[in-house]
């Protein structure tokens, strides 16, 4: 994905003039991110919550680079919704169990637990986008 996004840029002039001082393509570890505390202004991570080992300690992470008013914004699959029918949550529990699926509620919870604020989310189906911010 790095490559491709780097390829990406470098096709279109404008963009490449416009980011090429204010970006930086990383590959790492979520838990363990290569910045210092309150140095980075955004964290974008796409369908990637489920993957991460411990999404609550990646969180935390996240929140410790960003400076004050930075803003974390992610999407994932959840492990059910509100409007999921109580008598298929035991189901999806069972065959989500190889991945670290979260439901809305949690994804809420950990991001207040790691500090940040201003939580917003928008739910379709079994995806959710999100973005909080530190303050």
């Amino acid at each position: 994905m790095l490559r491709q996004c780097t390829d990406f840029i470098k096709q279109d002039a404008s963009l490449l003039a416009r980011i090429c001082n204010n970006i930086a393509l990383v590959k790492a570890n979520v838990s363990t991110l290569p910045f210092s505390s309150g140095s980075i202004d955004a964290v974008h991570a796409g369908a990637a919550l489920h993957c991460w080992p411990s999404p609550s300690n990646a969180i935390v992470e996240i929140s410790r680079i960003l400076r004050s008013g930075g803003v974390f914004v992610g999407s994932t699959f959840l492990r059910y919704t509100s409007s999921t029918p109580w008598i298929i949550r035991p189901f999806r529990e069972r065959v989500m169990q190889s991945y670290n699926y979260l439901t809305e509620e949690e994804i809420e919870e950990v991001c207040t637990n790691s500090s940040l604020t201003n939580f917003w989310k928008k739910v379709q189906r079994s995806f959710i986008m999100f973005s909080a911010q530190k303050p």
